[in-house]
């Protein structure tokens, strides 16, 4: 059990923090889109990234400085990208209406393809899940136990942060909040983006 709740707490460390796959489940959450579908895509995955850190992927990939880049520089366009459609929102106000019932539906499949290349073109992910979390996994007797844990944890954030966002409609019933929102994503995707460059470029 000490084990268990080790992985729970480490996991909530390295999940709970502003990022590309949070701000997604977010907007999902306050447009009430998909969002089972999106929740699930992102604790789906990250089970997955866990189970592949704790059976020791993660050595193979943090030794594997070509594979690194080839992860990172994908990780990048993502983030550009989503950052300049954030930004396009921001700049539009017809795309910020709060209501679902005015707002433009988005279709499950394009909804569906942005929650997998946040998640897996996202070269933090596989940081925190994969060669972080796989590697303090590795010091415990129970590593399986401490991975469970981190499981658990995310299951609990996504659930929480798509299924919860709910209770912020009222704050985003006006554009103007939708507006900050955007923006601030498409500063998160760009700072984030341009961070990952710069460790890259360090790392030569």
């Amino acid at each position: 059990m000490p084990t268990l709740f080790a992985g729970l707490v480490f996991g909530l460390g390295l999940i709970v923090a502003i990022g590309a796959q949070n701000a997604f489940v977010l907007r999902q959450g306050l447009r009430r889109e998909h969002v089972l579908l999106v929740v699930a895509i992102c604790a789906v995955s990250d089970l997955l990234l866990i189970c592949l850190g704790t059976a020791g992927v993660g050595a193979v990939i943090a030794s594997n400085r070509t594979l690194l880049t080839v992860v990172t520089l994908a990780g990048v366009a993502v983030l550009l990208w989503y950052g300049f459609t954030a930004a396009r929102r921001a700049i539009r106000p017809e795309a910020l209406v709060a209501e679902g019932a005015e707002a433009p539906r988005v279709p499950a499949t394009k909804v569906a393809l942005t929650a997998l290349a946040l998640t897996w073109l996202n070269p933090h992910v596989y940081l925190d899940t994969v060669v972080l979390l796989g590697s303090v996994s590795a010091s415990y007797a129970s590593p399986w136990a401490f991975a469970a844990g981190a499981g658990v944890a995310s299951l609990l954030w996504f659930s929480t942060l798509g299924f919860g966002a709910r209770l912020l409609r009222p704050v985003f019933a006006r554009p103007t909040a939708w507006r900050v929102f955007d923006v601030a994503v498409a500063l998160v995707m760009v700072g984030i983006a341009v961070s990952l460059l710069l460790s890259l470029r360090g790392g030569h």
